[in-house]
């Protein structure tokens, strides 16, 4: 691939770490949180509020593993690259194993919040829990760890770069490494998922400014892209 090529792609890259963060944080700002066991509850989960936001999560990982390939273009000359392919590997790995779930909690438990509603009953509800706990979390939570994992590999990659800013990976890394324990539903959790999304927004930002930097400076007179 021509150094040219490359440098554009790990522009487009830092446009997709952008997006990616910005999704990841309005998902839980859209996302209504109520008591799930009435049936408010239920219209809620029929609610398009309910699809946008989780299609904005979906968004949010699919982004990020794309903006990952366009860190790892940027890597890819120097001797760092084995470490940025394996944390885009586990990116990728991690992002498929996660959509599943929220497939599942989307139109799954849309499907329950609307029948509930029709009937005018609750006795549905209980089925929300079985979707979410059931073999789907095994799922979301390999998921999400690998997730995890790759952006801690990242992060170690960035730091000896001398490519990027050494510390943009950190609030990345630290922002999946604790997003797994504030998955929950209750409304008492929704300012720390916004609080999560804005710290992944914050390195997503920081990641891609540096990406666009470097890109820059690949092609400036004396750069890499005129060697």
């Amino acid at each position: 691939m021509k150094k040219s090529g490359s440098v554009s792609r790990a522009r487009l890259g830092a446009i997709f770490m952008v997006l990616s963060g910005v999704f990841l944080t309005l998902f839980p700002v859209i996302r209504p949180f109520f008591d799930e066991s009435t049936l408010e509850g239920a219209s809620q989960f029929a609610s398009a509020r309910w699809v946008i936001a989780h299609a904005l999560g979906m968004g949010g990982f699919i982004l990020l593993s794309l903006g990952l390939l366009g860190v790892y273009l940027l890597l890819r000359p120097t001797e760092l690259e084995p470490r940025a392919f394996l944390a885009l590997i586990l990116c990728w790995i991690g992002t498929g194993l996660t959509l599943p779930f929220f497939g599942a909690e989307t139109f799954g438990l849309q499907v329950i919040g609307r029948a509930a509603f029709t009937q005018n009953s609750t006795d549905l509800l209980p089925l929300v829990n079985s979707v979410r706990f059931g073999p789907g979390l095994i799922f979301i939570g390999s998921g999400l760890l690998t997730i995890a994992a790759a952006m801690i590999v990242l992060a170690t990659a960035v730091w000896k770069s001398r490519i990027l800013p050494k510390w943009s990976g950190l609030p990345i890394a630290v922002g999946f490494s604790v997003y797994i324990p504030q998955l929950q539903g209750a409304p008492l959790f929704q300012p720390i998922r916004i609080a999560v999304g804005l710290l992944i927004t914050a390195g997503c930002v920081l990641m891609a400014r540096g990406m666009l930097r470097a890109a820059a400076e690949v092609q400036s007179p004396g750069g890499a892209g005129n060697g």
